[in-house]
């Protein structure tokens, strides 16, 4: 696995963390959803266990982070 995509994953994640920082969710959330597809693309073309667990942990940080922006949006 190209381990450039992983980057740009994590500087992915930490886009969406920033917006959530400042709170400008709905832009959280259209980067969550380009994240995700990203996430999704990887999962389809995963072959060893290494590369599984790597995505599933993203997976689990994004419905984190997608919880937080549903929160945020909530204070707003």
């Amino acid at each position: 696995m190209d381990k450039n995509k992983f980057s740009e994953l994590k500087n992915g994640v930490q886009e969406i963390i920033d917006l959530i920082a400042s709170k400008n969710g709905r832009e959280a959330n259209n980067k969550l959803v380009e994240v995700s597809e990203e996430l999704d693309e990887l999962l389809d073309h995963a072959e060893e266990d290494e590369e599984l667990i790597e995505i599933s942990k993203y997976q689990v940080l994004l419905n984190q982070l997608q919880q937080r922006i549903i929160l945020l949006d909530g204070q707003l």
